[in-house]
């Protein structure tokens, strides 16, 4: 399938807003520092698929010179998460055949993850790639009845279970890609780490973001 508006959701990455939960193991400002990095990693792997057609949605208006231009920005709007991902989603079905939903909290996502989510979309209304917090660090969609996504249980370990489970009552075809890991917390963070130093993942601005939080003080 061509033509698909793959949107990576983000929040402004300021200090006191962005990737909070990091900010024991790395300050505040660190953890603006990770989200920054975070979202350059991914955005620039998004930026690689010829299929794609990649959008920001952004929780507020967005800052320019964060990414390299051009960025298409669309707003997410109001509401809990499931109202704010069917606003974005719903966009952008309307442009394109099928939408894809990805956090900018996975840096290093293998290419492979995204062109298998790509793949399942011709057999499948919907595709979730699995968090191993029993959350979804994707979801692509062929069509999304309005309201699919109200009410569902966010960040819980079951979100993923709970939101198959809906989409499925609604009569879309359900298909999974290989599971990947959210970076949330500081555990999240040292299983980052290791795979980055081990060569498991590539997230260049990562690493460097990384390796300047984590180089003592003169």
């Amino acid at each position: 399938m061509t033509g698909v508006a793959l949107c990576v959701f983000a929040k402004p990455p300021r200090a006191g807003d962005a990737k909070t939960r990091l900010a024991p193991a790395v300050g505040t400002e660190g953890a603006a520092t990770l989200a920054r990095a975070f979202l350059t990693d991914t955005w620039a792997t998004v930026t690689r698929l010829p299929w794609a057609r990649p959008v920001l949605a952004s929780t507020g208006p967005w800052p320019e010179g964060l990414l390299p231009a051009p960025v298409e920005v669309w707003q997410q709007g109001t509401g809990d998460l499931g109202a704010r991902m069917e606003n974005i989603l719903h966009r952008g079905l309307g442009l394109c055949p099928a939408v894809m939903a990805l956090g900018a909290d996975s840096p290093g996502l293998p290419l492979a993850h995204l062109e298998a989510a790509h793949a399942a979309l011709a057999d499948a209304d919907a595709v979730f790639g699995p968090s191993d917090d029993g959350g979804f660090y994707l979801l692509a969609l062929r069509r999304l009845p309005v309201g699919a996504l109200a009410n569902l249980p966010w960040s819980q370990p079951e979100t993923l279970a709970r939101t198959e489970e809906r989409l499925k009552s609604l009569g879309l075809t359900v298909a999974r890609i290989a599971p990947f890991f959210d970076v949330d917390v500081p555990a999240d963070l040292e299983r980052l780490e290791a795979e980055l130093r081990e060569g498991r993942l590539q997230a260049p601005a990562t690493a460097e973001a990384l390796a300047t939080l984590r180089r003592p003080a003169r």
